[in-house]
C-alpha cells in the first residue's frame, strides 16, 4: 500500500522552525514524510533529521522516498515518540548530536492510516477492530488480544470503564448510552468489526442527534483510538523530553486536532514559560523554577481557508509553537 498523507500547515510550520543549512531537527511523527523531507532539504548535507514513527509502513514509505529524492541526512526510527530521550541517546553514534534546533509533532491519525481498510480506524468501512498505530507484519497475520487492542477494550472492559473512555477521550455526551449498548451486544456475541460497532453506536444515539455535521460514531472512535494507543500519556511524556533536547533558541511546534491534545500542549507551554509556581502569599520563591520556554503563538495558529478547501482534514488543526530560552 502506498502511504499517502498531506502535511498540514507545512508552510506555517516551516516559517516558525525556519530550518537552515547544517542544523539538526526531529520529526516526532514521520507519517507521509512531509515535514521530514522539507526539513532535510533545508538542513543540507551538514544537517540531520531524526524521523520517528511507530508505524512500520510509514518507515518503509520514507525509505523509498529517501532513495528517490537522494536524501542521506534522514535517520528513520520505528519507535514511539514517548521514548524521545532514549531514541536520541541510542542514535548519538550516528548523529553526534544531543541538542536540536527544532522539534515538530503532528499528532493524531494520518490519511494513509485512515484510508487503509485493514486498520480499523475508519467508521466508514467495515474492517477488523484494530486502531493500533504500531502496525507491522506480525499484527497483520495475527491480531493478539491485549489491553492495548481495541477489540479487547470493546469486549472485555467493564461498562463503567467504557463510559469513562468515551466521555474523557471522546467528549461524547452519549457515553453511557453507547457503553450500555456495547455491553448488551457483546453478551450475545463478541464485537469483531467496525461495521458491527458503528451499528451499535447508531442505535444507541437518539435519531435527532444523528443529523449533525459529524458522524455519530466519530467521538467514540476517537476515544477508542486514544485509549488503544495511550496517545495523551505519550504526549505528556514526550513534551518535557523535547524541551530538554532543544538548544537555546531552538523551537518546538505541535500540531493537534482536538481539544484534549491542544489543552495538554497549552498547559505545558504556559507552565514552562513561568518563572515561579509559588503562591502569592509566599514572598520569596521557594520552587526555584525558571522559565525555559518562550511562547511564540499567543493563540493557536490554524490552517488557511485555501488549505482547508484542498485538504478538509486540516480544518480542526491547531498549531502552538514555543522557543527554548
Amino acid at each position: 500500500m502506498k502511504y499517502e498523507h498531506i502535511p498540514v500547515m507545512l508552510k506555517e510550520v516551516m516559517e516558525f522552525l525556519n530550518p537552515k543549512e547544517g542544523r539538526f531537527y526531529i520529526d516526532c511523527t514521520l507519517g507521509g514524510g512531509g515535514y521530514t523531507f522539507e526539513l532535510a532539504k533545508k538542513a543540507g548535507k551538514r544537517g540531520w533529521v531524526l524521523a520517528i514513527d511507530l508505524d512500520k509502513l510509514a518507515i518503509k514509505n520514507a525509505e523509498s522516498r529517501m532513495l528517490n529524492d537522494k536524501l542521506h541526512n534522514v535517520i528513520l526510527i520505528n519507535e514511539n515518540f514517548k521514548d524521545l530521550s532514549q531514541i536520541v541517546q541510542d542514535n548519538y553514534e550516528k548523529t553526534r548530536v544531543n541538542r536540536f534546533d527544532g522539534i515538530v509533532f503532528d499528532l493524531g491519525l494520518s490519511s494513509a492510516q485512515l484510508q487503509d481498510r485493514s486498520r480499523g480506524f475508519s467508521f466508514l468501512v467495515d474492517a477488523p477492530i484494530d486502531m493500533a498505530f504500531g502496525y507491522n507484519e506480525i499484527n497483520e497475520k495475527k491480531r493478539i488480544s491485549t489491553n492495548n487492542n481495541t477489540e479487547f477494550i470493546i469486549n472485555k472492559f467493564r461498562e463503567e470503564k467504557l463510559v469513562k473512555i468515551f466521555f474523557e477521550f471522546g467528549e461524547e455526551k452519549f457515553a453511557r448510552r453507547i457503553a450500555k449498548a456495547i455491553a448488551g451486544a457483546r453478551r450475545r456475541a463478541p464485537i469483531k468489526t467496525t461495521g458491527e460497532l458503528v451499528k451499535i453506536i447508531e442505535e444507541a444515539v437518539p435519531k435527532k442527534f444523528q443529523r449533525g455535521k459529524i458522524h455519530p460514531a466519530t467521538r467514540t472512535f476517537q476515544a477508542l483510538r486514544i485509549a488503544t494507543n495511550n496517545e495523551l500519556d505519550n504526549l505528556i511524556q514526550a513534551l518535557p523530553a523535547a524541551m530538554e533536547l532543544l538548544k537555546p533558541g531552538g523551537k518546538i511546534a505541535v500540531v493537534s486536532y482536538h481539544s484534549l491534545e491542544d489543552r495538554i500542549v497549552k498547559r505545558f507551554f504556559r507552565q514552562e514559560a513561568r518563572d515561579c509556581f509559588c503562591p502569592p502569599e509566599i514572598p520569596i520563591c521557594q520552587c526555584r523554577h525558571e522559565a525555559r520556554l518562550k511562547i511564540l503563538t499567543k493563540k493557536p495558529v490554524g490552517p488557511s481557508e485555501e488549505e482547508v478547501k484542498n485538504n478538509p482534514r486540516a480544518r480542526s488543526a491547531k498549531m502552538r509553537v514555543a522557543e527554548r530560552v
